[in-house]
C-alpha cells in the first residue's frame, strides 16, 4: 500500500459536473465515495482527518454500496512531499484506471490543510476547476500581457497560451520550489519550451509585478497557509494593482470561501472572503462582480471580477464552447 492509502484522511474534491467526492475514513480507507449534489461546484481540498468511530462498524450492505460508488484508494499515489522555505509541497497522482471524473490527474498540495493549487490532466487542458474560469478573462481585455500573481504549477497559464494565440503570460510565484514541481510533474518545462516568446516566469513578491505601459489585466491566486494573503484584504493592495493595468484592463481573482480550510483554525475562509471583496470594492465601487462556484450553504467558492462586466452576449461568443456557461452566472457584488 503506497503512503496515501497508508493513513486515514478524506478527500474533498468538488468539480465539474456537480460531483462532490470523499474518502470514507475506514480502517484502513479503501475507497473514494462520489456523492451526487444539486451544484456545480468547483474548489479543490485534501485534508487529513482522525478515522472517525461510527465508520467502524460499517454493514456489508453499506461496504458493498461503498465498492459501487467508489474508487480503490490504492489508485491515488504520493509521488513527492517535503516542505520548501514557504510552504508543504505535496503532489499526488490519480490513476487512470480510477473510475473517477479526475482519473488521470495530478494534483499540487501547498499546506497542511491539503487545498489544492495546481491540477494537470495528461490528455486536455481542461481543469473542471476555477482555472478555467480564469482561461475566460483574455477576450475581454485591451492587447498586451497578462499577469498572473500566484502562478502556482502553471494550470491556468496552459490554458490560455493554448486557447488564445496571441496570449502572452508573466507569472510570478514567491516559491522556486513550486515552480521546480510545476517543471518535473506538470508539463512546465513542456511548456516554457513551446511558448518561449510568450510565458515568462519569475520568482519574486507577486505584489511587486510591474511591466513597461501595464498588464491588459492581471489574474489573482495568492494564498498562503491555507488562505487568501492579509495584504487583499487591504484597499490599498488593490489600490496599488489598479494601478498596474492598462485603461480599460480587469482583474479576476480567486477569493476563496468556507471552502478553503486556513492552518489558523481561529480564521474562517469565508470572512476572509468577504473582507477581500469589501476591499475590492472600495478600489473598484459597483465595478466587482462574483461568480459562485459551489453550495452557498456549504461549501461555497468565489471567483471575483473588478472592472465591470462587459457585453456577456459578446463576451460569450468570443470564448471556446466549454467555457461559455460561465459567463452568465457572474453576479454583481453586493447587489
Amino acid at each position: 500500500m503506497n503512503s496515501v492509502a497508508a493513513q486515514n484522511f478524506k478527500i474533498s474534491i468538488q468539480i465539474q459536473p456537480s460531483l462532490q467526492c470523499f474518502l470514507l475514513p475506514s480502517s484502513p480507507p479503501k475507497f473514494l465515495k462520489i456523492l451526487h449534489k444539486p451544484q456545480n461546484p468547483i474548489t479543490l481540498k485534501f485534508c487529513p482527518i482522525q478515522a472517525a468511530s461510527n465508520h467502524k462498524s460499517i454493514t456489508s450492505t453499506n461496504q458493498q454500496q461503498e465498492q459501487d460508488d467508489g474508487i480503490p484508494i490504492e489508485h491515488v499515489k504520493t509521488l513527492v512531499k517535503f516542505k520548501s522555505r514557504h510552504n508543504y509541497i505535496r503532489v499526488l497522482q490519480v490513476s487512470r484506471r480510477a473510475d473517477h471524473p479526475l482519473a488521470g490527474s495530478r494534483l499540487l498540495l501547498l499546506d497542511a490543510p491539503g487545498n489544492i493549487h495546481s491540477i494537470s490532466f495528461l490528455f486536455k487542458s481542461i481543469t473542471n476547476a476555477y482555472y478555467d474560469v480564469f482561461a475566460t478573462l483574455p477576450p475581454i481585455l485591451p492587447p498586451g500581457p497578462l499577469g498572473i500573481l500566484g502562478f502556482g504549477a502553471g494550470s491556468a497559464a496552459k490554458l490560455i497560451l493554448e486557447m488564445y494565440p496571441q496570449g502572452v503570460i508573466h507569472g510570478y510565484e514567491l516559491d522556486p520550489a513550486v515552480i521546480s514541481v510545476g517543471r518535473e510533474y506538470f508539463g512546465l518545462s513542456k511548456v516554457e519550451k513551446q511558448y518561449p516568446d510568450r510565458l515568462f516566469i519569475y520568482i519574486s513578491n507577486a505584489l511587486n509585478a510591474s511591466v513597461k505601459d501595464g498588464y491588459s489585466g492581471l489574474l489573482v491566486d495568492l494564498f498562503s497557509k491555507g488562505c487568501v494573503i492579509p495584504e487583499l484584504q487591504n484597499p490599498d493592495t488593490w489600490q496599488k494593482l489598479k494601478g498596474k493595468l492598462k485603461k480599460g484592463g480587469r482583474i479576476m481573482v480567486n477569493v476563496g470561501g468556507s471552502c478553503v480550510e486556513p492552518e489558523d483554525i481561529r480564521k474562517n475562509g469565508k470572512v476572509i472572503m468577504e473582507e477581500t471583496l469589501e476591499a475590492m470594492n472600495k478600489v473598484f465601487p459597483g465595478e466587482v462582480f462574483v461568480l459562485n462556484l459551489g453550495n452557498k450553504k456549504q461549501e461555497d467558492s468565489t471567483v471575483a471580477l473588478a472592472g465591470g462586466l462587459p457585453d456577456l452576449e459578446k463576451w460569450m461568443m468570443s470564448l471556446p464552447k466549454p467555457l461559455r456557461f460561465y459567463v452568465d452566472r457572474w453576479k454583481k457584488y453586493g447587489g
